[in-house]
């Protein structure tokens, strides 16, 4: 239980960060989240099965082009909404739709569809036989909290985040510009995304339905860590990510989304901007 759930924290941080990276930055919460999730993974797919790249590479094409994607979605739509968070949400979320729907229509479902595992084998961790696969999102999954740290606190662009995650207005005033900072947050966002797909989804088969639960499992993280707040993110994951194995293994496997969703909704009901989320514009409506 120990060394699953860590792995299953650790699993939904890397599917929730980008989600959180984006809100805390530009105030999107982007709900085509789980649609560039499964395009990342299909993407990956596509050029290592169809065109014949090296996995590096087609990994980097597959990141790169969802970042892309995630970043047009904010110049051509969402510069247009800025200020309108619920037609942001609709118009997110209909992105996110018609991404996982296209993809479905044009076939891709099925156990066809798998991206291989990057190392074949196991290791023993506590008397545990732990798949490399595994091995690997962990590692990997610290080494992108670490990246992104001393990205955000000692390059230009990471500060000029950190500018307009605090005050946009203020920002602006000396000469940073929100709508690009936006728009790189977007990238960003969306770049992470596809890259926790690359590593989670050799695990099994890509389904065009995960996209949905990846998106549930992300909004549940972030909104009890805290949408804004990367600490929060990561103590969310091990919160829920503990709460599924426990469930998984002493009640049902299939019950794990229903207790996922109720710490959810606890949470909203003791402490509505999440456990450390500072909008106090939520607190003070409830």
């Amino acid at each position: 239980m120990i060394v699953y759930g860590f792995i299953n924290s650790v699993i939904l941080a890397l599917m929730a960060l980008g989600f959180s990276l984006t809100f805390g930055i530009s105030r999107v919460a982007n709900f085509a989240h789980g649609g560039f999730y499964i395009l990342g993974g299909i993407l990956t797919w596509f050029f290592l099965m169809k065109v014949g790249l090296s996995y590096p590479i087609a990994a980097i094409s597959a990141v790169l082009i969802v970042g892309i994607i995630g970043a047009l979605m904010y110049r051509v739509l969402l510069i247009r909404l800025r200020g309108l968070e619920l037609s942001e949400v609709i118009t997110t979320f209909a992105v996110g739709i018609v991404i996982l729907e296209l993809l479905r229509s044009i076939g891709f479902m099925g156990f066809d569809y798998r991206i291989p595992i990057f190392i074949d084998g196991s290791i023993e961790i506590f008397g545990q036989y732990v798949g490399l696969q595994r091995v690997i999102i962990v590692i990997a999954g610290g080494f992108l909290l670490i990246a992104l740290y001393l990205f955000v606190h000692y390059t230009k662009i990471g500060l000029a985040f950190r500018g307009v995650a605090q005050e946009d207005h203020t920002a602006l005033s000396v000469g940073i510009n929100p709508d690009k900072i936006s728009l790189l947050s977007l990238f960003a966002g969306s770049v992470i995304c596809a890259l926790a797909a690359i590593l989670i989804l050799p695990l099994g088969s890509i389904s065009i339905d995960e996209g949905y639960d990846v998106l549930i499992k992300a909004l549940a993280v972030c909104i009890i860590g805290g949408l804004e707040s990367s600490l929060g993110v990561i103590v969310a994951s091990f919160i829920i990510g503990y709460i599924e194995v426990v469930t998984a293994m002493y009640i049902s496997s299939s019950l794990t989304m229903v207790t996922t969703l109720g710490a959810m909704l606890l949470i909203l009901l003791i402490k509505p901007s999440g456990i450390f989320g500072k909008s106090k514009d939520i607190e003070e409506r409830v």
